[in-house]
């Protein structure tokens, strides 16, 4: 498979995350959280939420990928409490994962 960029695998997750709310019948009011996730937290978090959309990436990219999603999602980004290298390394971190906090399992 081609190398994709940064910039093509933010597009097709928003998409993707676009496409799973019109299924879901998401209220103007819903809104994805998107977070980033270790293996386990990612498992946890699909245990939770439903639906809950994740992306696998290479961990050198992450932060790019996270900024790119919440600007194409018009959320806030915090610079303050955003991830960085050093945090990614040392909590395994690999995912994106978008969910509706609104959306909990039962």
């Amino acid at each position: 498979m081609a190398e994709q960029t940064i910039e093509f695998q933010a597009r097709i997750y928003v998409y993707d995350l676009q496409n799973c709310a019109r299924e879901f019948g998401f209220k103007t009011d819903e809104n994805w959280e998107v977070t980033l996730a270790s293996a386990r937290e990612k498992t946890l978090l699909e245990k939770q939420y439903f639906p809950a959309v994740s992306l696998k990436t290479m961990p050198d990219s992450l932060v790019e990928l996270l900024g790119l999603i919440r600007l194409k999602l018009h959320q806030k980004i915090n610079k303050e409490t955003a991830p960085n290298a050093k945090m990614i390394r040392q909590q395994e971190l690999q995912y994106v994962v978008a969910f509706s906090a609104g959306r909990r399992r039962n």
